[in-house]
Formats: structure tokens, sequence, C-alpha cells
């Protein structure tokens, strides 16, 4: 059985991370539940308690699954820092990006409604048949970037 089950997302404020992958991005909530595990050897953790929520589409589970993690203790990233700089410097190796499919407009008037609207870049792109396909860059609360591809029109 090959494929990718989910990405996971350590978050500073897992009620703000909610609010732009449920509420920003229609992400339905699969999962809430609370693990004792030896975390401290899996992952360096400083506890043995972490509250994992998987975020996705019910009708099609095997399209991906976002995890927010709660670990107490997990280090904080200089977000802003991250933000500017990839803005600035441009992409850098490891983890880049989480790619969605969804309708650009309506969804960054949904992030924006909720106070997710700095540092959004857009762009159109050509496609066959004449069409061209819009696509949006945005910064979750937690640093990742975010891709949102819309329909080809």
């Amino acid at each position: 059985m090959l494929g990718v089950h989910h990405s996971a997302i350590c978050t500073a404020d897992v009620e703000r991370s909610l609010r732009f992958w449920r509420d920003g991005l229609g992400l339905a909530e699969l999962f809430d539940h609370h693990f004792t595990g030896d975390w401290p050897e899996l992952f360096g953790a400083k506890t043995d308690r972490l509250r994992s929520i998987f975020l996705g589409d019910p009708q099609t589970p095997a399209s991906g699954i976002v995890e927010l993690v709660e670990l107490p203790g997990a280090l904080d990233a200089d977000v802003a820092a991250l933000s500017a700089t990839s803005a600035s410097e441009g992409p850098r190796h490891g983890f880049f990006l989480l790619s969605l499919q969804r309708d650009v407009d309506p969804t960054l008037s949904a992030l924006a409604a909720l106070g997710f609207a700095d540092g959004v870049r857009r762009i159109t792109v050509a496609a066959p048949a004449g069409k061209t396909v819009p696509m949006a860059v945005i910064t979750a609360p937690d640093g990742v970037l975010v891709e949102l591809i819309g329909p080809a029109q």
C-alpha cells in the first residue's frame, strides 16, 4: 500500500490554525484525539502527550489529509521571518508547500474575512486549449505556504 496518508503541521495556535484550514479553506474535521506515546523518542518532543486533528474531505479521504498537531513544548518558529524570507529570498530546500484545488477568488475572500489576507501572491498560467488557470499562494499561520489552484477557465 503506497501513497501519502497525511501531512502534519505542528501548530503554535490550534484555534487560529483551525480557522485557516477548516473555516477558510473548507477542510472538514475528520478526527480530533489526544494521544499518549513515546513522542520524546520518536520526535525528540518534551512530552508524551499530543493532540492530533485530521482535516480533509470526508467524501474523498484519499485526496489527502492535513494534520494539525498540538505538541506542548514544541519550539516556536519565527513565522514572520519565514514569510518575509520566503517572499524576498525565494524558495528554500526542504518542505515547500501544500497545494489545494480551490476556486481562488472565493477562497481568498473567505480567508480575508477571517483575517488571513497578508502576503497573498497571484498569477494566471496558460493551459491547453487557450484556457488559463488562476493560482495564488498564501502563508498559513505556522509558516506553511499554501498554493491554491483554480479550475481552468
